[in-house]
């Protein structure tokens, strides 16, 4: 779960931070720095509450559990498929350059 709040937060080396690297410069790119600089102000307030989510599950005391609350099982095939999804965001954290040509090819068959 950290590394999910963190790549929304977009903090490097995840995919998170390249989607927002390429959303900003596509902004000052087409003449609209005012938008980007609003937009690179509200990630900074929305990283400060993804990172508080983060701090409370983690740095906090897990409190008393009760019979009705519910419980997380995890089987062996959510794990498969979170670690999947977790080395999904590193990687293109680290390697963005397949999804980028993937999406530049996209837009080149819409013109």
């Amino acid at each position: 779960m950290m590394i999910f709040m963190v790549s929304l937060a977009g903090i490097p080396p995840t995919a998170g931070f390249i989607g927002k690297f390429y959303v900003f410069m596509s902004a000052v790119e087409a003449g609209m720095t005012w938008l980007a600089v609003v937009a690179l102000i509200f990630a900074a307030v929305s990283a400060y509450y993804y990172l508080r989510l983060v701090m409370v599950m983690y740095m906090r005391e897990p409190g008393e559990a009760t019979a009705t609350s519910p419980r997380l099982v995890m089987s062996p095939t959510l794990s498969i498929v979170l670690a999947c999804a977790v080395a999904g965001v590193v990687i293109f954290g680290f390697y963005p350059n397949p999804l980028v040509n993937l999406a530049t090819q996209a837009v080149l068959t819409l013109k």
